[in-house]
C-alpha cells in the first residue's frame, strides 16, 4: 500500500477545509477574501484547527501560492 506524504495529506486536508460559520460559511478557505483574513490576522486568529488553517491561508495568499491549493480541491 502507497503511503502519501504527510504534508501532501495536510495541504490536500486545508484545500477542501470550508468556513464553518459567518458570512461566508460553507466556502473553501482558500476562495475567503483576503480582506476577511487580514482582519482574523489583526483580532487574532480563532483557536484550534480553524484558527491555524486561517493563519496558513493567509500566508498563502499573500505569497501567491493559492494555484497551489487550488490544483488539490476536490471539485
Amino acid at each position: 500500500m502507497e503511503r502519501v506524504d504527510p504534508q501532501k495529506e495536510h495541504l490536500i486536508a486545508l484545500a477542501n477545509y470550508k468556513m464553518p460559520f459567518g458570512k461566508y460559511k460553507d466556502r473553501y478557505l482558500i476562495d475567503l477574501p483576503e480582506a476577511y483574513l487580514v482582519w482574523f490576522r489583526q483580532k487574532g486568529f480563532p483557536a484550534g484547527k480553524l484558527g491555524r488553517y486561517l493563519e496558513e491561508v493567509h500566508e498563502l495568499k499573500i505569497n501567491g501560492l493559492e494555484p497551489l491549493l487550488r490544483k488539490l480541491q476536490r471539485l
